[in-house]
């Protein structure tokens, strides 16, 4: 109980620091993940509303709900994919590029601080040990990827 309980604890503490830290940016961590996984994608046609989903394992309405509000702030566009016209290609505006680089900075910031009490070493085997747990819980976000598994 000792692991778990302090497991739940730190998950309430960082959850609470990153509400606070997306609020900043007029975020919730659902926009945040979309717009930080269309900036990663790197292209500037964006990817389908599909392949978001995918990406951050939610429903297809979960990502339409995420999406709508990004839309009504400005932050990114969908459009008809034109090679696939029941494709909805879903890019970053020029303010969304702007928010999503200084939020992911920001959020690098928070993350150092969060985990300065731990050395590298330490960092290190608490990643691989978290993974371990992980995988061993059915997590496939964890596994590792190939061509046939993205």
């Amino acid at each position: 109980m000792r692991v778990l309980g302090r497991l739940s604890r730190v998950t309430r503490l960082v959850e609470r620091e990153l509400k606070a830290l997306f609020s900043e940016f007029g975020l919730e961590r659902g926009e945040f993940d979309v717009l930080a996984t269309l900036r990663r994608a790197g292209s500037p046609d964006g990817m389908t509303a599909g392949m978001l989903a995918r990406s951050s394992m939610v429903t297809s309405g979960a990502v339409t709900n995420r999406l709508d509000r990004l839309v009504a702030k400005g932050y990114i566009t969908r459009d008809i994919d034109p090679s696939n016209r029941r494709a909805v290609l879903v890019a970053l505006t020029p303010a969304g590029r702007d928010l999503i680089d200084r939020a992911v900075a920001a959020h690098v910031d928070n993350e150092r601080r969060i985990l300065a009490a731990l050395d590298q070493h330490q960092q290190d085997d608490l990643a691989a040990t978290l993974r371990t747990l992980l995988l061993s819980l059915g997590d496939e976000s964890t596994a590792p990827r190939t061509l046939g598994n993205p």
